[in-house]
């Protein structure tokens, strides 16, 4: 199935993975590919400004990450299940070798997936995606535990967001049935979020193509966890934006001039 995304410049489709439904912005051209992979709470379409800034030198590709925006959700988050996924787009499009994007989540996915396939990776930009998260401190999606996943009609369900609404009531969903719902289940991204800490030194050091790493001046990677990345990981050269983790979303101009120089010189 395909239609004219809400953006008005891309085109949303969508792969079956196993009765499950994986939907994904297109943004066209005949530029390089290059696949950008949201995080935890958002969608595809936030890469609709950096897809713009990049044309026509490159065709941006930006699934709704499973369980998230226009996607089915899935049994399984775990890091192979979101793996999985980035694989079985790239063969369902006939891509060969891309650059992979990710913010947060997505960029965690990204290194990983180069980690594992490198034959299908040119290089990846990491937006925001440390490489060790403390397995035994909280959990900071907790608060989503609070929030109701839909109601009855928007007006209802924007109450009972409470102080999150300004986050996600210009994304809200509406059912078939005229009842409303979150683009994600509270429940599903705690436990995704759960499934992502952990030590993955092994994956960001397994890859060799060039890597831009992105981070913000108030973001969540720690300085020297920063510098350890680019010693312990050759090809790979950093860029210090100001601001904070939401970087893509917050610092757009800023964002797509950092990974279109990088683009331009890989």
């Amino acid at each position: 199935m395909n239609d004219t995304a809400s953006n008005g410049t891309a085109v949303r489709a969508e792969l079956n993975i196993d009765g499950r439904r994986l939907s994904y912005l297109d943004f066209g051209g005949t530029g390089r590919p290059l696949v950008a992979l949201h995080g935890h709470l958002s969608e595809g379409a936030t890469f609709a400004p950096l897809a713009r800034a990049l044309t026509p030198e490159w065709r941006l590709i930006a699934p709704d990450q499973r369980g998230q925006g226009e996607s089915d959700r899935a049994c399984d988050y775990s890091r192979e299940g979101y793996l999985a996924d980035v694989l079985a787009l790239l063969d369902h499009l006939d891509l060969g070798r891309v650059v992979l994007l990710g913010h947060s989540l997505g960029a965690i996915n990204a290194y990983q997936f180069a980690a594992r396939h490198p034959e299908r990776v040119s290089a990846f930009v990491n937006t925001e995606g440390p490489v060790a998260l403390d397995l035994d401190g909280p959990n900071p999606l907790g608060f989503l535990l609070g929030l109701p996943y839909g109601a009855a009609t928007r007006d209802a369900l924007v109450a009972g967001l409470g102080p999150a609404a300004p986050y996600f009531s210009d994304r809200l969903r509406e059912n078939p049935d005229g009842s409303w719902r979150l683009p994600f289940h509270p429940q599903d991204m705690h436990r995704s979020e759960e499934q992502v800490h952990g030590d993955h030194w092994d994956d960001w050091t397994a890859s060799t193509c060039p890597a831009l790493l992105i981070h913000g001046t108030k973001g969540i990677i720690p300085p020297e966890q920063i510098r350890a990345m680019v010693e312990r990981r050759p090809g790979t050269v950093t860029s210090e934006l100001e601001g904070d983790h939401l970087i893509p979303s917050t610092a757009p101009d800023a964002f797509a001039a950092a990974v279109r120089a990088f683009l331009g010189a890989i």
